[in-house]
């Protein structure tokens, strides 16, 4: 998802969008580890804030900031409940972007990182080698060996119409690694394992 690859192949680019997580079980965690809706929240984004719509679905009105290097929020220190990103930021974790977030959180603020978690057919699609299928969610990773971080695994689908739609938008967008992932399919739908890292300001213990 962080490529947002089908964007290469446009008049697919609405089909797969639709197929994503119809759940909205992606959302619907968020809102559990913040919650999001009706608090001051940020969302870090790429241009064109992609994930904004995604993020509302929470209830949340989010000031969408533009991820950059290094980060900066144009925030007050201690105004925020929840710092988001979901795919673009934190491609690993840097202790000088913990420490922004930590300033604009207030005490018991949370941070939620949304990445791919892999073991799933959607990583298939992509190189093995992905930082996100190994090393980011293993215990020595960089998220989990020490700076605060919890992970919640949310299994979710990419669910189509057809197997033959499947098979279709999978080899137009992925090539051959799309063509062997569409010809094991046993129904339309990929599995896709998404990780939810989420981290209290400052690194605190969640409440028990």
């Amino acid at each position: 998802m962080a490529d947002q690859t089908f964007e290469r192949v446009p008049h697919l680019a609405d089909r797969l969008r639709g197929a994503v997580d119809v759940e909205g079980k992606v959302a619907r965690a968020l809102e559990a580890l913040g919650p999001l809706a009706g608090r001051d929240v940020v969302l870090l984004d790429g241009a064109g804030a992609p994930f904004l719509p995604l993020v509302k679905t929470t209830g949340a009105e989010p000031l969408v900031v533009e991820i950059e290097t290094p980060l900066r929020i144009p925030v007050a220190d201690a105004s925020l409940d929840a710092v988001v990103t979901l795919w673009a930021g934190f491609r690993g974790v840097d202790p000088d972007d913990l420490a922004e977030v930590d300033r604009v959180l207030r005490p018991g603020g949370r941070l939620l990182v949304v990445h791919d978690y892999g073991r799933d057919d959607v990583s298939l699609l992509r190189d093995p080698e992905t930082p996100e299928y190994r090393l980011w969610s293993r215990r020595e990773g960089p998220f989990l060996r020490g700076p605060g971080f919890r992970i919640r695994v949310v299994h979710c689908f990419w669910t189509f119409t057809s197997l033959d739609e499947t098979r279709e938008i999978l080899a137009e967008l992925f090539g051959d690694r799309g063509e062997a992932v569409g010809a094991r399919l046993k129904r339309p739908r990929l599995s896709w394992n998404v990780a939810v890292y989420h981290r209290l300001r400052g690194g605190e213990a969640p409440p028990a």
